[in-house]
């Protein structure tokens, strides 16, 4: 037991301390910065390149909802009309939001995306629980809101944790394109938490379907007929673009 103690003691504190003044490497693509003024004439490239239709054109625009984040766009412009920066904050209470146009900065999306409601921290503010639903998801925003958990990033030190059972939880993090098996099993997630709830969509496949937009596999009839609370995007985001989000949406500091 004391060799454990001593042990602990060595480890440290190993959770980022101060989470709102964490910063990712350079080489992580998050918020989009577009100049359309340096686009060439008639070129297409980015929208024809985007696998998952999320650039749009006159004006030219980024779908953070149905971005992938796979670069292929800032690789195919030439003129460097597109690129991407190490800014992760990206989660926004409203789904028109996330279409980034051009000339677009981050602090004025970071300063307005998220409206914090005082009605969830009033309920929400010491204690809240999710039910993590994994609506035909890759695993890759599973994993990633499985690391907000660790050591790093902790984010049970905030009062908010994941829980097994709906019936223990405040509301639902829905990841995945929700596909026709799943779409039941989200719904009775749902109806199984009482209200007040918080629905949370995260990652470019829950907000939009992502990749399977277009696919007769999937059936998101639920988004249409339960409000989102916070649309998180990416894929998959990042630990912190979770945690910041819903601090963001408790008006947590």
């Amino acid at each position: 037991m004391l060799d454990l103690l001593k042990l602990r003691l060595r480890h440290g504190y190993q959770a980022i301390p101060d989470i709102r003044k964490a910063k990712l490497i350079p080489t992580f693509r998050g918020f989009p910065v577009i100049k359309e003024n340096k686009c060439e004439d008639d070129c297409t490239k980015c929208k024809e390149i985007c696998p998952a239709n999320a650039i749009g054109l006159n004006p030219l625009s980024i779908d953070l909802g149905k971005c992938t984040f796979c670069g292929e766009c800032e690789k195919a412009c030439s003129g460097g009309a597109i690129k991407f920066t190490a800014q992760y904050r990206l989660g926004s209470t409203k789904r028109e939001t996330l279409v980034i146009k051009s000339g677009k900065v981050f602090e004025d999306y970071d300063r307005e995306a998220i409206e914090a409601k005082k009605e969830i921290y009033k309920i929400f503010g010491r204690s809240l629980k999710f039910r993590q639903v994994s609506a035909g998801g890759c695993n890759g925003c599973e994993m990633e809101l499985a690391a907000t958990t660790n050591v790093n990033f902790d984010m049970g030190r905030f009062g908010i944790d994941f829980v097994a059972s709906p019936r223990h939880a405040d509301g639902i993090v829905i990841t995945g394109p929700i596909t026709n098996n799943m779409a039941p099993a989200l719904k009775d997630a749902y109806e199984s938490i009482s209200d007040p709830r918080i629905i949370i969509a995260v990652g470019s496949c829950a907000i939009s379907g992502g990749l399977f937009q277009e696919s007769n596999k999937t059936n998101r009839n639920f988004l249409n007929e339960v409000p989102i609370d916070l649309y998180i995007p990416g894929c998959a985001p990042h630990p912190l673009t979770f945690i910041h989000a819903v601090l963001d949406l408790l008006g947590k500091k």
